[in-house]
């Protein structure tokens, strides 16, 4: 026998993944013949512990030649590589490869009812009530018919395997519509249409522009020039910038001849399937060549074709062993904490009820060794019981253990789960059926696509959310601008302030209406509503002065919240507000320029200030900015249907390009040597000598050409960049004003690019492009050398101005973040996209905001050291400024003499609030940062760091690094967790996350798929929580209360007759009473209060996000909670009975007959339980509809109607018991004491409770009641967050990664001759002028230094970007601050205090968890 092992490194969460899709699937690793010796290894090593997959391939002998089936002779291995030959299907086919079939659902119609019921008996209560009926039939020991038992069992197991088959059918649904797409795949040298889940590993497939790529394939040909082709990986990584994969150029030449295609029988053999999007290893051979495949040849399941009429490849990997899938994650069973919470308390129950039993056990041995022995003449014992005395004794008190556990087993209410299921799916159609989270535009509802887990939208403390298409738009415009210190873009109205030209008019400016009388003669009584309102808030009140009087009054008139949140519309920057003396011409209206005077405008862009098109051609200034926007760039033109098209590298860019056009500077073409351009209807065509492409090292690019024999650079890039290359002592004034401009975009969260030209002569030129030449071809320090002759050039530049880009929010995100965060939700930003396009986003959506008190703390080192060392700094200036915080709150609260403050203030700085009223921190941390903080070794440093924080921003994150993240606050935290995103790249956090939601955006469906919720804007997620999720938390919490109230109350009657029975298990009610009491008589009301109840309007939920706040901490449902409503229940059992057991002791009627009966008695205490539980849950209903009516008063009438129904027409053994009772005034009277003794204590516990510690609830209920007697009217509501003021901050933001010039300058990226370019003349005029070889500096070995430099230089550049950061963190030293220590100054001794669990630890630096 011949072995070979091959081990793999994973991450613990990518080998559970990887473990649970072996065990959960077939197919996903290959079967492969024992005869099959698998020599080539590939692997890929990713992230941090390792974990051991191993293989052994065997290389026993083949049977003697014998062929077995499929599955004989086969073994399953964990796949080490892949052996694929293209078009050979009965060679892919030996190793059993995984096909192109998706699967999320869990069940099929054989495996359902297995499977189901074993899920089903994994439930504690339903595992004991099928052992409980098994006991009941037993006739020795059961007092009771079994019928008692199986129908609530029957119902639970049926409703709950409904609600179960209906949610899977929907995931047979979605997966239905994915494998039914169709693909074009080469069959038998024919192209044929085929459903996804039919293509096959090996299989040639066509792809057309615009269209998903159907699984990862190898690119063979395009359409393109030299095989390129572009994608959009938005649903992989969640940028939506282009990137360009090409195919080799021998299999280019294949082009979409289909017989050439279909012979084509490369030999392709790479890794195994993972989840590393960014690498990919492997080797094709073909025709005797051997060529090296990596990731940019590869294109991934998930990505969209862009601007490529059609391209061919060959499939490498199929459904689960996809990238996409890889990074999905396991699907996993998720369970609210209210769910893990009752089977805590079913285990204390069922404890309850054996030490009940027991001690019934021992009272039933005593009874009947003292008393039960002398009766036996009346109550003989059975058969099977021996004579002896104290035998006897045992062995009845033995089988009385079993009875009193079947009598006293509802006290484990098998109901409670089939009524809670019940709860959560009408709470779902609720939230289906919101209209005020139905997106008309798209025709798209919120659906909840799981019944299980609404109640844990009440409870979210942690959000987790993607940035791109789920905060914005992913759409950039181009929205302001300054061209030599002159602004344009700002609209001013006719009072010389700056407006939102998107904002609604009506809400520009408030109208104020005079107070009526009855609100001023009321304004002093109605004081105490103000104070409370303003509780609830936080927000200060003064009494109304008397000589103050009206401003008082209209305060409350026209603010319908009664003072709840001052009135105040978001702040404007201060620049905003004031006409600038050299500003561009005002203009007057939120008008739209008209652009129609240019054939080229687009009929999209909208631009605002007239001015700016009106300087086009009269100012020359003008002319040169939007010459420099027109040139100075990568895109690529495109025609479709007539129509000219750009494709860029990123949006940002496109953005640009897009607003020169509509402004009349048209870029037509290129050729990998010149530039057309069309200005004001004349084309020009510039000599491109060279291009100084961007990346994320130089922050800036640059672009040399020539015209009529002039020469000159145009350069764009960050402020900090450019500012540093202008020409000294040149233009100061136009470069402050442009400075101020660019502070102004930035506060207002515009993402800023500077411009720049420099005239160069032709001996500058061609100086530096021998120096140029000489850095290029250097063998040593090439990269250092090039940066070098770059800077030499890039310098004593004229500034043009700047311009401003919006990406634009979706609408009311920043509402929807600020009024979350009101609430005490925590949102954490997992993006791909870069440091400065994710800090420019939190600043706009107002997630960061100056208020904080110091700037967001970064996190960018490169290595363990410098991520540990950035960690404990900020760590530390957290401790002294909290600890600050704590001594002068200690100093006020001595002065004061008060307790204001709670214990829960010293865990939670974002309470914090210094004098100048900044309060909170936030943190951004990159993603080469974040493997090191995920470690082991620094996790909970980080966690120290990130949950002191108010926000979080993780940038440059990959899918299974946001599923980390989330992994380690669930881990860590006692805390609820919601992940939000819209592309497949958010698929693992959705699935990790205790509750996952995804939005119905432009990247797909697969986060939609792979959610318990889906949304159509991530404003609605305010409503969902706030609303939906708040009140389905109310409602189970007060419907749990209630339930087990009654149920003890029910059950423990029992008990207490026993007492009085001998302890024989007889039971107190009759045996029908006992099967429908939780199914007829009390389950409707409860019901009713389950799905209909609300303390608070919707309104009031959304207008004081506090109220959100008891649901964070678990206060409406707890051990103390369940306590009290066990009490109560035992309390309430106690008086029914023994109140009625006085009343009805030897009770005789007015005509001598007896009432004492057993059966009499037992009608009498169930008749009053059912009015005194239903008097209770008509006492806790806050909000009363029909449904409420109906049930609470049908109740006591349909067990009256069943009760009389049920004994005379079926004649039960209870016949005559109740109607004799009724008539006689003892059981009214009864009735009528003992309903006012239970329930007049809670009523005035509850008033008491409201008048002397109203809780956030109880004053806005009273705030809520005055406004229905003093409706005010309807006004517009601004929302709690405020705008940002950031005073010096860059806006800078742009690509992701290099551009497109290295293709540019070689040519590759260029049509062919006979394609022809887009122009406005037929013939364009050609450029004379030393187009040479000689004259294209860029050269191949150049790009390659270039993209070396922005790949490996990046460190040098981290670290600098971190000290200028870490600098601006610590500009406003605070006392006691100065003296930060290290850990290398320390060793190990440094710890810090963690809460971990709910509990607060000490973990020590670098860190390792005790096992307690």
């Amino acid at each position: 026998m011949t072995e070979l092992q091959h081990c793999e490194s994973y991450s613990d969460i990518e080998a559970e993944e990887r473990l649970s899709l072996l065990e959960a699937s077939q197919g996903h690793s290959s079967y492969v013949d024992d005869s099959i010796i698998l020599e080539k290894v590939s692997v890929v090593n990713v992230d941090r512990t390792k974990v051991r997959f191993c293989s052994v391939h065997d290389s026993e002998s083949n049977y003697g030649g014998f062929s077995l089936p499929a599955w004989f002779g086969r073994r399953k291995t964990e796949e080490s590589q892949r052996d694929i030959i293209a078009n050979d299907s009965v060679y892919n086919s030996r190793f059993n490869y995984a096909n192109n079939h998706i699967k999320t659902s869990k069940y099929t119609f054989l495996t359902f009812l297995p499977l189901n019921l074993f899920e089903q008996f994994q439930r504690l209560a339903n595992f004991y009530f099928i052992c409980l009926f098994i006991l009941q039939l037993i006739p020795v020991i059961s007092s009771l018919t079994p019928v008692t038992t199986a129908v609530p069992l029957i119902g639970v197991l049926s409703i709950t395997a409904i609600k179960d088959a209906y949610d899977d059918v929907q995931r047979h649904r979605t997966d239905n519509q994915v494998n039914n797409r169709r693909s074009k795949v080469l069959r038998k040298g024919c192209l044929v249409e085929e459903k996804w889940h039919r293509v096959q590993v090996g299989d040639v497939i066509r792809m057309e522009n615009n269209q998903f790529v159907a699984a990862d394939i190898l690119l063979l040909s395009s359409h393109n020039p030299n095989g390129l082709c572009y994608i959009e990986t938005a649903e992989l990584d969640g940028e939506t910038n282009l990137k360009a994969r090409q195919s080799e150029e021998l299999t280019n030449q294949l082009g979409q001849n289909e017989n050439a295609l279909s012979q084509f029988n490369g030999h392709i053999v790479c890794e195994a399937p993972n989840n590393n999007l960014s690498r990919f290893e492997g080797t094709l051979s073909w025709e005797g060549q051997n060529f090296p495949v990596d990731n940019d040849n590869i294109l991934l399941r998930g990505a969209v074709l862009r601007n490529t009429l059609w391209c061919y490849g060959v499939v490498i990997f199929a459904g689960r062993d996809t990238k996409l899938m890889q990074n999905s994650g396991k699907t996993k069973f998720k369970r609210t904490s209210i769910d893990r919470l009752l089977n805590f308390i079913i285990l204390g129950i069922v404890f309850f009820l054996v030490c009940m039993c027991l001690f019934c056990t021992i009272a039933s041995a005593v009874w009947e060794t003292l008393t039960g022995q002398q009766f036996q003449i009346y109550l003989p014992w059975d058969s099977i019981i021996p004579t002896e005395p104290i035998s006897g004794a045992t062995l009845i008190s033995f089988l009385v253990f079993f009875s009193y556990a079947i009598v006293l087993n509802t006290v484990v209410p098998i109901s409670l789960y089939v009524s809670v299921e019940v709860i959560r799916l009408a709470m779902s159609f609720l939230i289906g059926w919101d209209l005020n989270m139905y997106y008309e535009k798209t025709d798209t509802p919120a659906r909840a696509r799981t019944t299980t887990l609404n109640e844990e939208l009440g409870q979210i403390e942690y959000i987790f959310s993607d940035k791109t298409g789920t905060l914005t738009q992913n759409i950039m415009t181009f929205n302001k601008c300054t061209v030599r210190g002159v602004c344009y873009g700002d609209v001013i109205n006719e009072t010389e302030q700056e407006v939102d030209p998107e904002e609604d008019e009506t809400t520009a400016h408030l109208e104020r209406e005079e107070p009526s009388f009855a609100l001023i003669t009321d304004i002093f009584s109605r004081f105490l509503i103000r104070e409370a309102t303003a509780n609830i808030q936080g927000v200060d009140y003064q009494l109304p002065n008397p000589s103050d009087e009206r401003p008082q009054i209209a305060a409350i008139s026209t603010n319908g919240s009664l003072g709840a949140r001052p009135k105040t519309q978001p702040d404007k920057p201060k620049s905003s507000n004031l006409k600038q003396p050299n500003a561009a011409p005002l203009a007057k209206k939120e008008k739209k320029v008209d652009f129609s005077a240019n054939p080229m405008s687009e009929a999209t862009f909208d631009f605002y200030d007239q001015s700016l098109l009106d300087a086009v051609g009269s100012n020359s200034d003008v002319d040169e900015f939007f010459r420099c926007l027109a040139i100075c760039h990568t895109v690529m033109p495109a025609e479709k249907d007539g129509k000219l098209e750009y494709q860029a590298q990123s949006p940002d860019e496109n953005a640009l390009v897009s607003a020169a056009r509509n402004f009349g500077f048209v870029f037509l073409q290129r050729s990998p040597r010149s530039v057309t351009i069309s200005c004001n209807g004349k084309e020009e065509i510039y000599e491109v000598l060279c291009i100084l492409d961007f990346n994320n090292v130089r922050k800036r690019m640059s672009v040399i050409v020539r015209r009529d024999n002039r020469i000159k650079l145009y350069c764009k890039g960050a402020d900090t960049v450019v500012f540093q290359r202008l020409k000294a002592g040149h233009d100061d004034e136009v470069k402050t004003k442009v400075q101020d401009h660019l502070d102004k975009f930035a506060s207002e969260g515009l993402r800023t690019l500077v411009l720049g030209v420099k005239d160069l002569s032709a001996e500058q030129f061609e100086d530096w492009k021998a120096s140029h030449h000489e850095a290029a071809i250097a063998l040593d320090n090439r990269e250092e050398k090039l940066d070098a002759i770059y800077n030499e050039i890039e310098k004593d530049l004229q500034l043009l101005g700047a311009t401003a880009i919006e990406d634009k929010l979706q609408d009311g995100v920043p509402e929807t973040i600020a009024n979350l965060a009101l609430a005490g939700i925590k949102l954490w930003v997992l993006t791909g996209d870069k440091q400065e396009t994710a800090i420019n986003i939190g600043y706009s959506c107002h997630l960061l905001t100056d208020d904080l008190m110091e700037d967001p703390f970064i996190i960018d080192g490169e290595n363990f050291d410098e991520v540990q060392l950035q960690l404990v700094t900020h760590r530390n200036t957290i401790q002294n400024i909290t600890s600050q915080y704590q001594r002068s709150r200690d100093s006020l609260s001595m002065l004061t003499l008060s307790e204001t403050y709670s214990d829960s203030d010293d865990l939670d700085p974002s309470s914090y609030v210094d004098e100048s009223g900044r309060s909170g921190f936030a943190l951004v941390i990159n993603g080469h940062s974040l493997v090191y903080a995920l470690s082991e070794e620094l996790e909970l440093l980080f966690l120290g760091v990130a949950e002191k924080c108010n926000a979080v921003i993780c940038c440059r994150v990959t899918p299974l690094q946001k599923a980390m993240v989330v992994e380690l606050v669930k881990k860590y935290k006692k805390a609820v967790t919601l992940a939000i995103g819209d592309g497949a790249n958010d698929v693992s956090m959705i699935k990790t996350a205790h509750i996952g939601v995804g939005i119905s955006g432009q990247e797909g469906m697969q986060a939609v798929l792979a959610s318990d919720y889906s949304l159509a804007q991530f404003r609605y997620l305010e409503r969902l929580l706030l609303v939906h999720g708040r009140w389905s938390y109310y409602r189970v919490c007060k419907f749990l209360r209630y339930f087990f109230y009654k149920n003890f109350a029910f059950t423990l009657c029992h008990f207490w007759y026993a007492f009085f029975c001998g302890f024989s298990a007889q039971t107190l009610f009759e045996p029908a009473f006992i099967a429908v009491y939780n199914l007829f008589y009390t389950s409707q009301p409860v019901l009713a209060l389950g799905v209909f109840d609300q303390d608070v309007s919707a309104e009031m939920c959304l207008k004081y996000p506090k109220l959100y706040t008891p649901g964070l901490m678990s206060s409406l449902f707890n051990k103390k909670e369940f306590f009290k409503s066990a009490f109560q229940g035992f309390f309430a059992s106690f008086v029914l009975f023994f109140a009625t057991q006085g009343a009805y002791h030897d009770k005789i009627s007015w005509n001598g007959e007896g009432l004492s009966d057993h059966m009499t008695f037992g009608s009498v205490v169930a008749t009053i339980l059912v009015v005194v539980v239903t008097a209770q849950v008509a006492l806790d209903t806050s909000y009363w509809t029909a449904f409420n009516h109906i049930t609470i008063w049908g109740s006591i009438a349909v067990y009256f109607l069943l009760q009389f129904s049920y004994n005379y027409i079926f004649g039960g053994a209870y016949v005559g018991s109740l109607a004799k009772a009724m008539s006689d005034w003892t059981f009214w009277f009864t009735c009528l004491v003992t309903t006012v003794v239970l329930l007049l204590p809670v009523v005035a516990w509850r008033f008491y409770r409201m008048d002397v510690h109203p809780t956030l609830t109880d004053k806005t209920r009273l705030v809520q009641r005055s406004q229905k007697r003093v409706k005010p009217k309807p006004e517009f509501r601004p929302f709690s967050g405020r705008r940002s003021r950031r005073s010096v901050r860059s806006g800078y933001a742009f690509s992701h990664q290099e551009g497109f010039g290295r293709l540019i300058t070689s040519g590759k990226i260029m049509r062919h001759p006979h394609q022809g370019p887009f122009s406005l003349h037929p013939n364009p005029p050609s450029q004379d002028g030393g187009g040479g070889a000689g004259s294209q500096v860029s050269s191949s070995s150049e790009s390659l230094a270039r993209n070396t430099k922005a790949n490996k230089g990046s460190r040098g550049h981290h670290h600098n970007h971190h000290h200028h950061h870490q600098k601006a963190s610590h500009g406003r030293q605070r006392p006691g601050q100065g003296g930060l220590t290290t850990p290398m100054e320390e060793g190990n001794n440094l710890a810090i205090n963690l809460e971990i669990n709910g509990h607060l630890r000490e973990v020590g630096i670098p860190n390792r968890i005790e096992s307690e």
